[in-house]
């Protein structure tokens, strides 16, 4: 059995998921039964693992691992199986997966011959079960177990912040915003995030290690985020967040998602400026632009599962269930207030104790 991590980089940046099947299958195709994927932080019993997976007949094609659905159609998934979604399960990474050799053997010839169609990887554990869904339907097992949200803002996680700015195309004291000479864009938002990067990196102090860049309608638990960011230097290049991919399969590049927060550290924020990747218009979207710059500089881009590009229900309960969320995003059809305070607001264990929470779980 050969295991994997998912945040492991290989020689090609980002390789993902079932692009790595043909990499195992030539490594590992002749002396290996299985290869399991496991996220970081995963925590794995091995005698149990293995225990579990010598029940299955290893001359076969088996894809398995604990089944997620969705309760309804979402956008983060094409709003596929919109007829009823719960009868597509897909695997929760964090509780790790398996590919029998002989599915990865067939999967790698197949990929070889028919690369992957899509351009963007949204959701990997979703966008795995449907390549798997169409290709192998009989061979699937699964072990079943621009400011105007500153009022939100100002009643959930502005109190947090030890220091924020709110960036517009116009100046309006009573909030305060601040007005950086960038006209607005009705789509992406590249010239204007490019600004701020550079008003962060000429006036604002050298003791702040961190910028965080957030939509207006973003929900995010500070609290949370440095105790996370605890775990990095930002004296080192960092660009932290929920990371998406486009035309991977195909030489393209990771970014990360604006939506539920991007994160850099002052050495990336330094980097990227000194490098001469820029926006190619200012209404390009800020977030690939940043996932090409970062790229091209060979600087990583940070995955965390913690941010969240949707809101809460637009993720099934079980994956949510075993973390500890950074953010979520969009305020269609919900009261952001109460999700802030139901999701993301500090407990009263965190605030008190301050203890260092652990991003971890036991699924195995």
């Amino acid at each position: 059995m050969i295991i994997s991590s998912s945040h492991e980089k290989t020689r090609h940046e980002a390789v993902s998921g079932l692009l790595q099947c043909y990499i195992f299958s030539v490594a590992y195709g002749r002396n290996s039964s299985w290869i399991f994927f496991c996220e970081e932080d995963t925590r794995i019993q091995v005698v149990k693992l293995l225990e579990i997976l010598g029940r299955f007949d290893t001359s076969k094609e088996w894809f398995l691992g604990k089944a997620l659905h969705d309760e309804e159609s979402t956008i983060i998934h094409h709003y596929a199986f919109a007829e009823n979604p719960t009868v597509f399960k897909f695997p929760d990474f964090a509780a790790g997966w398996a590919l029998s050799i002989p599915l990865v053997n067939k999967l790698a010839t197949k990929l070889k011959s028919e690369p992957l169609k899509s351009d963007f990887t949204i959701d990997l554990k979703h966008e795995v079960s449907s390549v798997l869904y169409f290709q192998h339907n009989d061979y699937l097992c699964f072990n079943v177990n621009d400011c105007f949200a500153v009022p939100v803002v100002k009643q959930t996680w502005e109190r947090e912040a030890a220091l924020i700015e709110y960036y517009s195309d116009y100046r309006d004291i009573s909030i305060p915003t601040i007005d950086l000479g960038v006209p607005n864009t009705e789509r992406g938002h590249c010239g204007k995030t490019f600004a701020i990067l550079e008003r962060y990196l000429n006036h604002s102090s050298p003791r702040t290690p961190w910028l965080v860049i957030v939509d207006d309608d973003t929900l995010i638990s500070i609290f949370r985020l440095r105790k996370l960011l605890s775990c990095y230097d930002p004296n080192e290049p960092v660009f932290l967040g929920e990371r998406y991919g486009y035309g991977l399969g195909t030489g393209g590049y990771s970014y990360i998602t604006g939506g539920g927060g991007m994160v850099f550290s002052r050495a990336a924020v330094q980097r990227l400026l000194a490098s001469k990747c820029r926006c190619y218009s200012m209404d390009a979207p800020d977030d690939m632009v940043l996932g090409m710059c970062f790229s091209g500089l060979g600087i990583p881009i940070t995955h965390s599962p913690l941010f969240h590009q949707a809101r809460p229900m637009d993720y099934p309960k079980d994956y949510l269930s075993h973390q500890i969320p950074v953010s979520f995003h969009k305020h269609w059809n919900i009261d952001p207030v109460k999700v802030y305070f139901t999701w993301l607001a500090p407990n009263t264990e965190e605030a008190l104790n301050g203890k260092k929470v652990e991003f971890s779980r036991e699924d195995l």
